[in-house]
């Protein structure tokens, strides 16, 4: 286990950004490859896949795992030996704890070949921002590596170390953009009838959005709308400005309430426009769709939790988080199931993303374990 701790501190250290995870993938690689695994790096320009067989024949099964490998641009503010050397680059969610589970995982069942069929190892780069996951696919992931399911696990600040959730259904939200612009005649402030002023047919639409989710949509739909960004005009104090700006994300956890919020929002933005006769422009963007886990491989990965963690220490219980996800677009493709492992209590706000936070290491054999077993239970000869 030292070894591992010591390349997760390594991964921690140098905290590559999407698509640049070129020291990152040599190490996973190198990892792979003196196991004995056959290894691809030719995906999504970072990503690695690794492939393990033992016993592969007529109907043997295969699995994919998934790890991700990119840092975000946070400048990090723990002291620790092993902080990021990199100003503006850190390891702030976890990605190095979560490649190192996985190559744990890797190295024991490289040993133990206690599996019948194919587990493909998959190290993803660019789920921050970038959607690594969806280019991955795009340039033959699943063609190249055909899997029966595919698995991803995320440490989570705030469950105990030790616990492990498991969600039959959504887990993650989607996280949509929108751009709106509101297009008026500017002129003096003195005389706003002169005018037709955005700013203030902005105003409106920003308490208008508000309504999509109260009086919208079935209230058994959790969905988030959040305005982020309200921009409009200059310095100057008596100006009217030409166009009001407003931008935010959206929330939900399934395509047809997208597709509600989408419409509303549409309609809003026209008719509080032609109220206060401005334009608007609506620029509704589909982010990551919502990551939501498959009812069997559900199932198999909170009896896998229950056996390396314990009875009472896997929870079925808690609310899907309105974060979103990239391994979402794994799961419009095939079967599976993305779980959280406690990484403790995240104590002195140090939750994910935070420039304080780190990946709990203590947690390192138990993520190691629920992978391992996993593919025993998944890749069972019986």
């Amino acid at each position: 286990m030292d070894t591992l701790i010591a390349l997760r501190h390594d991964l921690h250290t140098h905290p590559e950004l999407a698509f640049a995870e070129h020291r990152s993938s040599d190490v996973v690689a190198s990892f792979l490859q003196a196991l004995g695994l056959e290894v691809h790096r030719d995906l999504a320009g970072t990503g690695v896949v690794g492939v393990l067989s033992n016993g592969k024949g007529d109907g043997a099964r295969s699995i994919g795992l998934r790890a991700d490998l990119d840092a975000l641009p946070i400048v990090e503010q723990n002291e620790f030996a092993h902080r990021s050397q990199h100003e503006g680059r850190m390891h702030a969610c976890g990605h190095d704890g979560h490649t190192a589970m996985l190559l744990g995982a890797a190295e024991e069942l490289a040993r133990s070949r206690d599996f019948v069929g194919t587990v493909v190892f998959i190290f993803q780069p660019a789920e921050e921002t970038d959607a690594g996951a969806r280019v991955m696919i795009e340039q033959g992931l699943f063609e190249r590596f055909p899997v029966d399911a595919v698995f991803g696990m995320h440490n989570w600040p705030g469950l105990a170390a030790g616990q492990f959730a498991v969600h039959t259904g959504p887990v993650m939200a989607c996280a949509d953009q929108f751009d709106i612009v509101l297009a008026g005649q500017g002129g003096h402030a003195a005389m706003p009838q002169q005018a037709r002023d955005p700013l203030i047919a902005g105003a409106a639409l920003v308490q208008a959005l508000q309504t999509v989710v109260s009086r919208t949509l079935d209230p058994l739909d959790p969905a988030v709308i959040s305005v982020t960004r309200f921009f409009a005009g200059g310095e100057a104090y008596n100006v009217i400005p030409t166009e009001a700006h407003i931008g935010g994300t959206v929330r939900a956890f399934r395509a047809e309430v997208q597709d509600q919020i989408e419409a509303a929002m549409a309609r809003l933005s026209a008719g509080i426009a032609a109220a206060h006769g401005v334009q608007a422009h609506l620029d509704y963007r589909r982010g990551y769709p919502p990551t939501v886990n498959t009812t069997r491989e559900a199932v198999l990965c909170t009896e896998v939790a229950r056996r390396v963690a314990g009875e009472g220490k896997v929870r079925i219980d808690l609310p899907p988080s309105m974060g979103a996800e990239d391994f979402a677009y794994m799961l419009l493709e095939k079967p599976g199931c993305y779980v959280w492992i406690g990484n403790g209590l995240g104590k002195d706000g140090r939750m994910l993303h935070s420039p304080h936070y780190d990946f709990n290491d203590r947690i390192l054999p138990l993520g190691i374990a629920y992978w391992v077993e996993l593919v025993k239970r998944a890749l069972s000869d019986n």
